[in-house]
């Protein structure tokens, strides 16, 4: 087993464990990871995950550079058509998960595994982390989404000193950019993405998906931003989960929401 998963209430915990391999995805464990958030996606009772790697040395070092990119290149070469690198089971490219996903980032974070923690929506790391893109040091450029969400992440000129140089940022660092939106000791790194993933997880889980899909979308132009978020207001004060909203804040209760 590659990748472990464990549902705590409304959160699934997904830890990438092949420690031994500083957490990279080899073909098996890719695919286990596909499963992971294909579970994510299909039960409703799930509302918020969580993406971590086993252990204190790395979240990730991202693919397994002695077996997939191999593999892939041998693909590339016999000239096999409609070729997609959908990394970290489609995460980081080729699939879009509806529901908020945090990383609980624990020492190295590279290439792939960036991209990974950059396809998330909040990213929290231990005071160990490091952050890089490193692709360019072995001839390739990032492929599962890096060059895209970085500058969208971090300053533009941050962004292409990381991407071009393929050096790594310490958690300090990243913390300063707004790549990470917090430290915490390494001992309290899961207590604080649980803590945080519990707190979204009692929002309205049709507001938080409403939410992300307009960031998702925010490339847009600003006119158009603005009606795709009426739109989407218009239809959640129309749902059964508003109601019980406004009827819990009167009422001065905790709300209960049922996704209706």
């Amino acid at each position: 087993m590659g990748i472990l998963t464990e549902v705590v209430d409304k959160v699934l915990v997904v830890t990438i464990d092949r420690p031994k391999a500083m957490n990279s995805l080899d073909p098996e464990a890719d695919q286990e990871l596909s499963n992971a958030w294909q579970l994510f996606e299909d039960r409703d009772d799930l509302l918020v995950a969580v993406l971590t790697g086993s252990g204190t040395k790395a979240f990730s070092a991202g693919a397994d550079l002695k077996a997939m990119l191999p593999r892939f290149r041998e693909r590339v070469l016999a000239g096999e058509p409609n070729l997609d690198w959908a990394f970290g089971g489609g995460l980081a490219r080729g699939r879009t998960l509806e529901k908020p996903v945090i990383a609980a980032v624990n020492g190295h974070c590279l290439a792939g595994g960036l991209e990974m923690a950059l396809a998330c929506d909040i990213r929290i790391c231990s005071p160990n982390a490091t952050f890089s893109l490193a692709e360019a040091l072995w001839a390739i450029a990032p492929g599962a989404g890096g060059t895209q969400r970085l500058p969208r992440a971090v300053p533009a000129g941050m962004a292409m000193e990381m991407l071009l140089t393929g050096d790594p940022i310490d958690a300090e660092t990243a913390f300063r950019i707004g790549l990470v939106n917090r430290i915490v000791s390494s001992d309290q790194l899961m207590e604080s993405a649980m803590s945080l993933a519990t707190k979204i997880s009692t929002r309205g889980p049709l507001a938080t998906k409403a939410i992300k899909r307009l960031v998702r979308e925010g490339t847009m132009s600003p006119e158009r931003g603005v009606q795709r978020e009426l739109d989407e207001f218009i239809y959640l004060v129309k749902t059964r989960d508003a109601q019980e909203g406004y009827s819990a804040f009167a009422e001065k209760r905790a709300p209960v929401y049922t996704g209706q």
